[in-house]
């Protein structure tokens, strides 16, 4: 893989782990933190948050799991039905006999 495609490949993965944290710390967030007068968290508040980013982690995990045990059985599927659908290459319809000098015709200038 060259250098660029690489770096991209890098920049995607990192963008996609940004947008699912940010995603989780909004969730998590709604769902514990109901008192915005303190600058600290509550004790309560905290160990909701430790428990929600725990419970999302596993989940994230676990998916991840299911994701990539998958991914090489859609891909070889993919690539069967690819196949399948290019199909052999097709070979031209065979014409009959070439079209000649007829064996019956008189023969020019006699």
């Amino acid at each position: 893989m060259d250098p660029a495609a690489e770096h991209r490949q890098q920049l995607r993965s990192l963008r996609d782990f940004l947008l699912v944290y940010n995603r989780m710390t909004e969730l998590c967030f709604r769902h514990c933190v109901c008192n915005l007068n303190y600058r600290l968290l509550t004790g309560r508040e905290e160990s909701c948050l430790d428990s929600c980013a725990a419970r999302l982690v596993r989940a994230n995990h676990r998916l991840m799991g299911a994701y990539v045990g998958l991914v090489p059985a859609l891909l070889q599927r993919r690539a069967a039905e690819h196949d399948a659908a290019a199909g052999p290459p097709a070979l031209p319809a065979s014409p009959g006999p070439a079209p000649g000098p007829a064996e019956d015709a008189p023969a020019a200038g006699t």
